[in-house]
């Protein structure tokens, strides 16, 4: 009687061991079908509410998506080691980076991105005026590089949410002459720390909105090309700063 149960032991040792060699597989394959967890980013609240949506703006202005922003660009109060007096826009074109120098070794520190204009012209100018949604006319020289998306603006595209020019701009003066040189907001915030095939010094809109609203007419401008701000110790105590 005993050896009659002997073969459906058997048999059923082995289907266990099938199942145990099975299951481990099954398992796998599962968890393979699972699309890989991408690390979101954290944004500071703080930062969320300063580049948030500014209803209270002619044209309704969106927020800024900055999920994708280097933090480094991202508005801050650093120390300031340069020598320029208070209220001054000092523009950095190498490091991508605007400060506007404040009382007592401190800066406003914005970060930018810098046009194929940008990069034409260095100097000292002050601000010759200021603009809310500034109109924009495009260049010959940008109708000739892309004439179908700048052609039909020849004659002057109005302000609004799709002007390149942004929420706001303002224009350098050299001794009274239009320098053709503009610091100015962007529909393309994704281009804030790089270097870009048009344009002057643009910044996220929320932040040329608070320049604007910090300088008035007449404020002096240095713009630096070729040339660094800091020198890398100094660069290292702006970095410890804040």
């Amino acid at each position: 009687m005993f050896a009659a149960l002997a073969p459906s032991r058997s048999l059923l040792h082995r289907a266990v061991r099938s199942f145990a060699l099975i299951l481990p597989m099954a398992l796998a394959a599962c968890v393979s079908t699972q699309p890989p967890q991408q690390a979101v980013r954290r944004i500071d609240p703080a930062y969320a509410a300063m580049y948030g949506p500014r209803a209270d703006e002619l044209h309704p202005l969106p927020a800024t998506d900055i999920s994708e922003v280097d933090p480094r660009f991202l508005r801050r109060e650093v120390a300031y080691y340069g020598r320029e007096e208070p209220g001054t826009i000092v523009v950095d074109t190498q490091s991508r980076f605007l400060y506007l120098v404040r009382e007592g070794g401190r800066a406003i520190r914005y970060g930018i991105g810098v046009g194929k204009e940008g990069l034409a012209w260095g100097g000292r100018a002050r601000v010759g005026r200021k603009a809310s949604w500034p109109s924009w006319t495009p260049t010959a020289a940008m109708i000739r590089r892309e004439p179908e998306r700048n052609r039909p603006w020849a004659g002057g595209m109005p302000g609004g949410l799709n002007n390149p020019l942004g929420a706001r701009a303002l224009y350098l003066y050299d001794g009274g002459r239009d320098t053709m040189y503009r610091i100015h907001g962007t529909t393309e915030p994704w281009s804030i720390g790089q270097s870009v095939s048009s344009g002057c010094i643009r910044m996220f809109n929320q932040d040329i909105i608070d320049l604007h609203s910090r300088v008035p007419v007449g404020s002096p401008v240095v713009v630096l090309q070729g040339q660094r701000l800091f020198d890398v110790e100094d660069e290292l105590r702006v970095s410890s700063a804040y």
